[in-house]
């Protein structure tokens, strides 16, 4: 009879717990997990929310998604604001965001090659739109089938009197020579000729899509001419004894400011032929003179040297460069020629 209390106890213990729903997946408490004291990534010793070994921030992720989210609003927040004090400065003092840079205060703004490859997504992209929308229409074609019979009749045999008369050209003892197409002996100029008329079409027909793929790789030649276009800075200040990767970050942010700039013309350009068409060549010459000043006073006041010496090698670096860039474009071409 001892028992019988326990015994009831016990049953009404069991059923309370049967009665009660069944949690498939235990709850976890909402607690702040402790603040990691070595880095995940490398392994070192942390001393604040940076690792200095590796530079990994020392975020927890397991967390309450709000925690997560807010991480990363802030993230972001900090990168526009970057974004937007970089491309402030770019537009209107190209030179101070160089001489920023190499000063060391460099976590204010967006780094030279990430700022360069937005800018360039942005610009080759446009292009690539433009090309799109250009709709290039190939050459006439004179056995068009457009025209009626009797007349392409006609138009047939006045080409083979014309080819008849050009083949025979009387020379000084008055006998005719006859001319004949005779292929060109360079094996290269031959290659040329057969892909030229294999991409672009036997009348110019497919000339809109070599464009297309023409443009597609500039991208790629324009990056490789920039550490070029660092060779040639670095040649015109040998004696001044800059770092390479000087010039290298000067040649990044210029390039990115010459995109930035011509797409702003080229838009302002369209504005203005919408609104005010009889001023857009003066307004169009004002921009395009302020852009080639703006480059000039950025080398100027980035490598420091007077009026002369800055116009002298301004000029000087110009024409270097654009021969460096006529080589990368004709090797383009042929690239492109070869792979498309």
């Amino acid at each position: 009879m001892a028992d019988e209390p326990a015994k009831i106890i016990l049953g009404d213990n069991v059923i309370s717990a049967l009665e009660q729903p069944r949690r498939f997946f235990p709850r976890r408490k909402d607690r702040q997990s402790p603040q990691p004291t070595h880095c995940e990534n490398c392994g070192a010793q942390l001393h604040g929310r940076w690792c200095a070994q590796c530079g990994q921030p020392a975020i927890d992720y397991r967390r309450s998604f709000r925690h997560v989210i807010a991480d990363v609003l802030e993230s972001f927040l900090n990168w526009d604001s970057k974004f937007f004090a970089t491309i402030g400065l770019l537009i209107v003092k190209p030179w101070r965001l160089t001489n920023e840079f190499l000063a060391g205060r460099r976590v204010r703004y967006l780094h030279p090659l990430r700022l360069y490859l937005l800018a360039s997504v942005l610009f080759f992209l446009a292009v690539n739109q433009f090309a799109k929308s250009a709709h290039i229409q190939p050459g006439p074609n004179l056995k068009s089938e457009n025209l009626p019979p009797e007349a392409q009749a006609k138009l047939e045999e006045a080409q083979i009197r014309i080819d008849d008369a050009m083949a025979k050209v009387p020379t000084v003892s008055g006998e005719p020579i006859r001319i004949t197409d005779q292929p060109a002996k360079d094996p290269f100029g031959q290659w040329l000729e057969a892909r030229a008329k294999e991409k672009l079409g036997e009348h110019g027909t497919k000339t809109q899509l070599f464009l297309l793929g023409f443009i597609n790789n500039l991208p790629y030649m324009m990056l490789a001419a920039i550490p070029l276009f660092a060779v040639v800075l670095k040649l015109l200040y040998l004696r001044r004894h800059i770092y390479y990767i000087d010039h290298l970050v000067y040649a990044l942010h210029i390039h990115t400011f010459a995109y930035l700039a011509i797409m702003l013309i080229v838009f302002a350009t369209m504005g203005l032929n919408r609104t005010v068409p009889n001023l857009t060549g003066v307004a169009c010459t004002g921009l395009w003179i302020a852009f080639a000043t703006q480059v000039f006073l950025s080398i100027r006041r980035v490598y420091r040297q007077g009026w002369f010496i800055s116009v002298f090698k301004f000029f000087l670096g110009g024409f270097a460069y654009l021969i460096v860039l006529s080589i990368a474009l004709t090797a383009t071409f042929l690239i492109t020629l070869w792979l498309s």
